[in-house]
């Protein structure tokens, strides 16, 4: 019929866990059409000459394959999240696309939708969260494309360094070795979306800078995208030292979670005082994720919620 519109799945394990248990997630897409969905062989279609219900049949069937190519073991799960974000995501909208990259990033909950739209839309960012809600990571995606995009010249990574009994002058090797250890999870998230060689060039290009913290006083950084991450560990003073860091035509996301502040007891973290003193700027973007944006594995959205439950008790 003239009015079917079909997708061809050429990997039968990909059509297995795409259609899920007792074909739960067609169900689901179902739901969120308004048309059936129906599957022959390899194809799946749907009856409709709405030329928007194609598209986001398309859309959905195309973000379900991704996820099931990069490791997802819930797809249950991946499918209730695709279909809350569609409205945000569709079109590759709020889709992070990195020249060379690996694969696309798309948000996976409404609020990384928005969280993705403020790194667009403004110079400044802050996001907190718990661990596994994107907040890094999607950061690090949005730096990375606009740099290899050519919109900006470089991206510089810091992070307060607050461990018991160690400081950097006695840990061996040079600066760079010292520092590695503490923006590992920033590098993770890098190779996760291009290449490990291609995130060893840019940083022996210089195109990705690491730097501690306490060695960014008197710097101007122009044309660069800056990253602080566990923002949560800073004093306030450094976090105007850091926040005035800022040049012309930059960026700077800052992310952290103030569940997790290693800070001595009497002194104050730099970014609650920083969230509460500038909440009014409107030039400066905003998030806050919650238990709900965690999209790691599913049992760390449980403890998650767990810890915030005794905290609010």
């Amino acid at each position: 019929m003239e009015s079917d519109y079909t997708i061809i799945v050429s990997d039968s394990d990909v059509l297995t866990k795409l259609c899920g248990t007792n074909d739960n997630n067609l169900r689901l897409i179902e739901q969120n059409l308004g048309v059936p969905v129906y599957t022959r062989g390899n194809e799946l279609s749907v009856e409709a000459e709405n030329p928007d219900i194609r598209q986001r049949f398309r859309f959905i069937i195309d973000r379900i394959i991704d996820e099931i190519e990069d490791g997802s073991s819930d797809t249950e799960d991946a499918v209730a999240s695709i279909l809350n974000t569609y409205r945000h995501a569709s079109k590759d909208g709020n889709a992070v696309i990195i020249p060379g990259g690996e694969r696309r990033i798309y948000p996976k909950t409404q609020n990384q939708a928005d969280y993705v739209e403020l790194l667009r839309t403004h110079d400044m960012v802050f996001c907190t969260g718990p661990a596994g809600s994107g907040k890094t990571f999607l950061a690090v995606a949005e730096a990375l494309r606009l740099v290899l995009s050519k919109q900006m010249q470089g991206i510089v990574l810091t992070r307060p360094v607050v461990e018991a009994g160690e400081s950097l002058g006695y840990l061996p090797g040079d600066l760079d070795q010292k520092i590695s250890p503490y923006l590992r999870p920033l590098y993770d998230a890098m190779e996760s979306v291009i290449s490990r060689e291609s995130v060893r060039r840019l940083v022996d290009s210089g195109i990705i800078e690491t730097a501690p913290l306490a060695y960014m006083r008197g710097r101007t950084l122009s044309n660069k995208v800056i990253i602080l991450d566990e923002a949560q560990n800073t004093t306030v003073e450094q976090m105007k030292m850091f926040l005035t860091r800022m040049g012309e035509r930059s960026k700077m996301f800052i992310t952290g979670d103030v569940t997790q502040i290693d800070l001595p007891r009497k002194i104050r973290s730099g970014l609650t005082h920083a969230l509460e003193l500038l909440s009014s700027v409107e030039e400066i973007g905003m998030m806050r994720m919650t238990e709900s944006d965690v999209v790691r594995n599913p049992l760390v959205r449980k403890i998650v919620k767990a810890y915030e439950n005794e905290q609010s008790c």
